[in-house]
C-alpha cells in the first residue's frame, strides 16, 4: 500500500503558488535596466538603507495605520528582515548583565529563543502568560518590580560590558510580543492593552520589540462579509501608541529613543527569500539601529532587493498584491481550516479559542486537546501513523524559565503553506490519530479498573 502523501501543517511559510514572482522579475529587469537603480543597488548602500525604500515604506505605512501624522523616512531604517534585526537591536540596545530580563509572551515564537541566547540571555528568558487579550500585564508588572529589587539588591545599576555611546542606549528590560496575528496562538493584542504595555515600559525603562510581521495579512472574520480585504489597520501598532501618548515616545524630559520598536518584514508578503524588512522607532533609535557594527561595515541591508521593494510599493503593485490576491486566498484557506476542525475535531473535545472575532489574520490555529491527551504524543503519532506534520505546543514554551508556562495540551497548524484540499485531509488525518489516542486511553482505563476488581477479589 502507497504511503499517504504528507502534509504539512507546521511550516509557518508563505504559500508558494501566492509568491509574487513576475512582479518581482519586472521590478529586478527595471532595475538592471536603469543604470541610476542598478548602480547604487550593486553597491553599498548608507546605513539606514535604500533611501527610496524607506520613503516608500513610510508612505505606505501612513496609509495602511491612518496614523494620525504622517510616517518620515527617519523614523525608518531598512533590515536583512525581522530575525536579523532583533539580533541587531540586541546588539545595540542591551547589556547581558546589566539588562535584567528578556520578558516574553507566551506562547512564545520558537526560534527567538536562540537568537536571545547568543546575545548573552540564556538563562534570562522569562515567560508571561497569554490571556485572550495578550500579554498579561498585571502579572508582568509583578515580575518586573520583583526583578528590579533583585536588581537593586545586587547593586546592578549601570552596564558594565557595553560602552557608552551617543547613538544608543541600554535598557534595563527587554519585552518581545507578536501584537497581532500573533504566532503561534493568533491572538490580536486590543488597544487598552498596549495602551497599559506602553505605560509599563515607560515606568521601567523596557523596550519593547514587536513583530508586526502579520498585520497585513488580515480579514474580516466573518464568512458573509461583503469584502474580502482589508486595506486598513483596525488597531494602532504599539509603536503608534508610545509615538502619542501622554506626549509621545520625544516627550520633555525623555531621552529620545521611546519605548517600543516595530519589527516589519516583507517575508510574509512577498517571500522570506527576499530577505528584506525594516525597524521603525523614534529618529534616535533608528539610527541607532543603523549604527550596528556588522551595518556600517557591509553597508545597508539587501541594498539589491531593497530597489525590487522601492519599485513594488511606488508603484502601489505590492500593495494590490496584498489586498486582491493574499488577503482572500489566506481567508480561503483560513476559512476552510476552521470548518474542517468544527467538523471533525470539535467533536471530540478539541477547543479553538479564537474561533470568534471581528478580524482574522496571520498564518495559525491555536487549538487545545481534550483531557488526558497530550501534544507530543499526538504530533508523534501524526506523523508515525499519518504522515501529518503538526506543531505541538511545547515547542512555543520559553526555556530555562523555572515557572515556565506550559503548553504540552496545545497544537498549532498552520493554513499558508498547504492547498484548501490538503488542509481539510490533514485535519481529518489529525481526527483520526485523535480518535485512537482517546480509544487506546479509555481501552486503558477499562483494563486498570478490571485488574483493580480481580485484585481486590
Amino acid at each position: 500500500m502507497p504511503a499517504k502523501p504528507l502534509i504539512n501543517l507546521l511550516r509557518g511559510w508563505p504559500s508558494a503558488t501566492l509568491l509574487p514572482v513576475a512582479l518581482l522579475r519586472r521590478a529586478a529587469e527595471r532595475a538592471f535596466d536603469t543604470p541610476e537603480l542598478a548602480c547604487p543597488g550593486l553597491s553599498y548602500g548608507p546605513d539606514a538603507g535604500h533611501p527610496n525604500l524607506r520613503k516608500s515604506i513610510a508612505s505606505w505605512l501612513s496609509d495602511f495605520y491612518g496614523t494620525r501624522q504622517p510616517i518620515h523616512m527617519d523614523r525608518i531604517t531598512i533590515t536583512g528582515g525581522a530575525s536579523q534585526n532583533l539580533a541587531c537591536l540586541l546588539q545595540v540596545f542591551t547589556d547581558p548583565l546589566f539588562t535584567r530580563n528578556i520578558w516574553i509572551s507566551s506562547p512564545a515564537y520558537m526560534l527567538a529563543f536562540r537568537i536571545f541566547d547568543d546575545s548573552g540571555f540564556h538563562g534570562k528568558l522569562r515567560s508571561v502568560p497569554e490571556t485572550a487579550a495578550g500579554i498579561d500585564v498585571d502579572f508582568l508588572r509583578r515580575e518586573i518590580s520583583k526583578s528590579e529589587q533583585t536588581a537593586a539588591a545586587e547593586a546592578n545599576l549601570k552596564p558594565t560590558i557595553k560602552p557608552q555611546r551617543p547613538w544608543a542606549k541600554v535598557y534595563r528590560h527587554v519585552i518581545y510580543v507578536v501584537p497581532s496575528f500573533s504566532n503561534p496562538s493568533s491572538v490580536t493584542m486590543p488597544l487598552d492593552q498596549r495602551t497599559e504595555l506602553v505605560k509599563l515600559a515607560r515606568e521601567h525603562d523596557a523596550l519593547i520589540i514587536c513583530d508586526d510581521v502579520y498585520d497585513f495579512l488580515q480579514w474580516p472574520a466573518s464568512a458573509d462579509a461583503q469584502q474580502s480585504s482589508l486595506r486598513k489597520a483596525t488597531c494602532p501598532r504599539l509603536v503608534d501608541v508610545d509615538r502619542y501618548l501622554d506626549g509621545g515616545a520625544e516627550r520633555k524630559g525623555a531621552d529620545g529613543f521611546g519605548n517600543v520598536v516595530s519589527n516589519g518584514s516583507f517575508s510574509k508578503i512577498s517571500g522570506p527569500g527576499i530577505r528584506t524588512g525594516w525597524v521603525e522607532g523614534t529618529p534616535q533609535l533608528a539610527h541607532g539601529v543603523s549604527q550596528t557594527g556588522s551595518t556600517r561595515s557591509g553597508g545597508a541591508p539587501s541594498q539589491l532587493t531593497a530597489t525590487y521593494m522601492s519599485l513594488l510599493l511606488e508603484s502601489g503593485e505590492l500593495q494590490e498584491h496584498i489586498y486582491g490576491t493574499l488577503q482572500p486566498a489566506y481567508a480561503a484557506r483560513h476559512r476552510t481550516m476552521v470548518a474542517a476542525i468544527t467538523k471533525h475535531l470539535v467533536p471530540l473535545g478539541v477547543r479553538m479559542p479564537l474561533a470568534e472575532r471581528q478580524v482574522d489574520g496571520g498564518f495559525f490555529v491555536w487549538l487545545t486537546l481534550p483531557d488526558p491527551l497530550r501534544a507530543a504524543s499526538v504530533a508523534r503519532r501524526a506523523q508515525e501513523e499519518e504522515n501529518l506534520v503538526v506543531a505541538e505546543g511545547e515547542m512555543f514554551e520559553v526555556p530555562g524559565d523555572s515557572a515556565a508556562i506550559r503548553h504540552a495540551c496545545d497544537v498549532r497548524l498552520c493554513f499558508s503553506w498547504e492547498g484548501e484540499e490538503q488542509l481539510v485531509e490533514g485535519v481529518e488525518r489529525l481526527g483520526r490519530v485523535i480518535g485512537r489516542e482517546q480509544q487506546q486511553g479509555r481501552g486503558q482505563a477499562v483494563a486498570e479498573a478490571v485488574t483493580g476488581a480481580n485484585s481486590y477479589w
